[in-house]
């Protein structure tokens, strides 16, 4: 068996993300290694945890989404 997808989640919503943390862990070729509240926090994960694939949300109090996949983006191409 494959290694599976590390995934990263991130939203300013608590019960979002463990609401896709349930859905996600339903599938055996997905794990999920990490989550984060902000912008800021998901940029600390990304770097700590290295996952293959980051959910983030787009509108997020402080850094929003955009502005930290632009930033995600520039750090690790």
């Amino acid at each position: 068996m494959a290694e599976p997808i590390r995934v990263l989640l991130v939203d300013d919503q608590r019960l979002m993300r463990e609401g896709l943390r349930v859905l996600l862990e339903l599938e055996p070729d997905l794990e999920v290694v990490g989550e984060a509240g902000d912008g800021q926090q998901a940029l600390d994960a990304y770097a700590a945890l290295r996952p293959d694939v980051v959910l983030m949300d787009v509108r997020m109090p402080g850094m929003d989404g955009v502005e930290a996949t632009r930033r995600l983006r520039e750090r690790w191409p």
